[in-house]
């Protein structure tokens, strides 16, 4: 059998690239990364929690009385159940991340079942919340992935621009997402760092309590995922 010519494997690399991380790929489960843009709102989500500094971004989020949506581990809603109820309680929304924030590209569609579906029942017991979306960890999805959503009624959710909060200083995050900012935005950080206990997420509290105002100022309506995408909810 004679080999693929370099052309070939390139552009069939490329393509695998896209459909695993590409914001508007849907090879594995139809994924959503923009809101309608007739109106000028945008949601604000967060993965990876809770963690211990969630709090102080909630703190930010009740100051200018916004709504975002938490993509929560089901790992760190075992080990912070007090956390994880109040975003609920407070009135933000909870989307399911997984339970040990894998790379599903090295699970099996068993094991990618299994990880939402732990998540999606530790989440609805500890806060009384039961996921409608799911945000894959890393933003990497595969094979598997769209029959878990379908059968545990989730909808997938990536993002219009992410800020990089884990690696990058505060004014490079706000400005990037500044920029970014536009009708029907979805903008990620992270109030967590995957599994890590007390992780360093000053990066995200500075940048929340920064770009916040900014984007009021703009005349930027905050609204969670469900209610940026179906208005009437």
């Amino acid at each position: 059998m004679n080999a693929l010519p370099p052309v070939a494997v390139g552009a069939a690399s490329a393509f695998m690239a896209w459909a695993v991380r590409g914001r508007s790929a849907s090879v594995f489960g139809r994924s959503i990364w923009h809101g309608p843009r007739d109106q000028r709102v945008l949601a604000l989500t967060f993965d990876d929690g809770p963690s211990e500094s969630t709090p102080q971004i909630l703190d930010t989020l009740a100051q200018y009385r916004i709504p975002a949506t938490f993509f929560q581990c089901g790992a760190n809603v075992a080990r912070l159940p007090e956390i994880a109820r109040v975003v609920a309680e407070v009135g933000h929304e909870i989307g399911n991340h997984s339970y040990n924030h894998p790379y599903l590209f090295l699970c099996s569609p068993r094991a990618i079942e299994n990880e939402l579906l732990r998540a999606q029942e530790i989440i609805q017991e500890r806060t009384g919340s039961r996921p409608v979306w799911f945000r894959a960890p890393f933003g990497a999805r595969w094979f598997g992935l769209g029959p878990a959503q379908r059968r545990l009624q989730l909808a997938g959710v990536m993002w219009t621009a992410i800020g990089y909060d884990w690696s990058s200083r505060a004014e490079e995050v706000v400005a990037r997402l500044a920029a970014a900012a536009s009708n029907g935005a979805i903008l990620c950080l992270h109030d967590g760092r995957e599994l890590r206990e007390k992780p360093d997420v000053r990066t995200t509290v500075e940048t929340v309590r920064r770009l916040v105002p900014m984007l009021l100022e703009r005349g930027y309506k905050f609204e969670t995922v469900s209610r940026l995408i179906c208005p009437t909810k």
